[in-house]
């Protein structure tokens, strides 16, 4: 599909790669619309990019943001679920014998925020996709923790889990002409990955990543457009991590 004049939808636009995401599909002349829970992230925007305030755990919002987008454009041609948060808490803690284990409660939050909003805003996006007969593109934003990573138990369920709704989608979605894919990010550089995770942690990952660094956010914003832009990738979780494996 051709970014250039396509209606692109990028929930938690207003994030760090969420707004590279965006903003490189502004640059490749997509109409750009940021979907995010932040008022006042969204009222920063530049003037050109379309504004939706939206809980992507919210099934009632997540249909008429859809409705709505999809009727004051025409179409969704992309849409990009970016929406989420880095968690990182052990699901044992000795140091803590009152709360040793990792709280249902947490575990089900962190979830419903990484892998539920995903399955929500999908559904929504589709549906009009659907019933408009639009060709069109869904690109998920995974993570090399669905893989498995020590200290993000929540975290890479649901991440695993959004691998998995990926290359299901691209197996019904496909004859309907919906191609969906994933990127799958490494350690990126953004203010969510500093603010998850220690100092020693992260020298730790820049040493065990072959390339020595961590990943920049416009790299992670070139494989969504990639994904976007070449028809015949479907059902396809594209790593982009530096050569880092767990």
């Amino acid at each position: 599909m051709k970014i250039s004049g396509s209606v692109a939808l990028v929930t938690g636009g207003c994030g760090g790669l969420g707004r590279a995401i965006a903003d490189m599909l502004a640059e490749r002349a997509a109409r750009v619309v940021v979907a995010d829970c932040n008022p006042e992230a969204l009222a920063e925007l530049p003037e050109d990019f379309g504004r939706v305030l939206l809980d992507v755990t919210d099934p009632e919002q997540a249909r008429r943001a859809a409705a709505d987008v999809a009727q004051e454009y025409g179409a969704i041609h992309l849409l990009v679920n970016c929406a989420g948060r880095i968690v990182s808490a052990p699901f044992i803690n000795i140091m803590s014998p009152d709360q040793m284990m990792l709280s249902y409660d947490d575990f089900r939050e962190d979830v419903k925020i990484n892998l539920d909003s995903v399955f929500i805003v999908t559904s929504a996006v589709v549906e009009q996709m659907v019933r408009r007969r639009t060709r069109g593109c869904v690109v998920n934003i995974s993570s090399i923790s669905a893989r498995g990573n020590e200290g993000q138990t929540s975290y890479a369920a649901a991440k695993a889990g959004v691998n998995a709704m990926t290359i299901t989608w691209s197996k019904e979605l496909g004859r309907l002409g919906i191609r969906c894919n994933a990127v799958a990010p490494g350690f990126i550089g953004t203010p969510s990955t500093y603010a998850a995770l220690q100092d020693a942690h992260i020298k730790h990952i820049v040493s065990s990543t072959p390339l020595r660094r961590l990943g920049e956010a416009h790299e992670v914003a070139l494989a969504v457009c990639a994904l976007a832009e070449n028809d015949f990738i479907n059902g396809v979780v594209l790593d982009v991590n530096g050569g880092l494996s767990f």
